[in-house]
């Protein structure tokens, strides 16, 4: 069965760390494209313009149909956005971004030291990030006789959809918005209900 949603972040969150005189500043926000989290990326560089690095990880939609891409910004390779998307991925959150900013404090951390702080970092972050539950919608256009107008309507919004429009003639049209999981309960639901004597197109 589909789920009915996944979690992603409700607002932007940001926080620092400081490891061996390096600050490190962890910044998180929802980004639903690949275009939102470049455009948050862009943002947080420009808050924080003399930082020396910026990496990130990002991911775009939920579990196995994610789009996910990294960075680990000038940090030697595999220290920085690859241990993020790690703790990211972990976190059970889609549609975000995640940036890691570092000040250098003149102290090398080593490869083993860089994960750490950037791992730490991406935790804390998402520590307080504020979460809400993300439902894809999907609008169909239902026809149907008079007879069956008012239990097709308590239906459906007893399965949570929402009734945009209706149209009255010959039969009734209902043009409906509803969470996309419970799209084949409901086919199914007017099929039976109406003897198969309805027309159900996504729109």
């Amino acid at each position: 069965m589909q789920p009915e949603g996944y979690p992603i972040p409700a607002a932007a969150a940001r926080t620092e760390i400081w490891a061996r005189n390096s600050r490190f500043i962890g910044s998180a926000n929802y980004t639903p494209t690949v275009e939102a989290a470049k455009a948050f990326l862009a943002e947080v560089r420009a808050v924080y313009p003399t930082a020396t690095h910026h990496a990130f990880a990002y991911l775009v939609g939920y579990g196995n149909s994610s789009i996910a891409g990294l960075s680990d910004a000038g940090e030697p390779p595999g220290t920085a956005g690859r241990p993020m998307l790690a703790v990211v991925q972990g976190s059970g959150l889609g549609d975000i971004t995640v940036v890691g900013t570092r000040y250098f404090g003149g102290t090398l951390l080593g490869t083993g030291g860089l994960v750490r702080a950037y791992s730490a970092a991406t935790k804390a972050v998402l520590e307080l990030l504020p979460r809400a539950v993300k439902v894809a919608q999907t609008t169909i256009l239902i026809s149907l006789d008079y007879n069956f107008y008012a239990i097709a309507r308590q239906m459906l919004l007893q399965a949570g959809a929402m009734i945009m429009e209706e149209d009255f003639t010959t039969e009734i049209q209902l043009l409906v918005k509803l969470p996309a999981p419970r799209l084949e309960d409901c086919k199914a639901k007017l099929a039976e209900m109406t003897g198969g004597k309805v027309e159900v197109v996504e729109v």
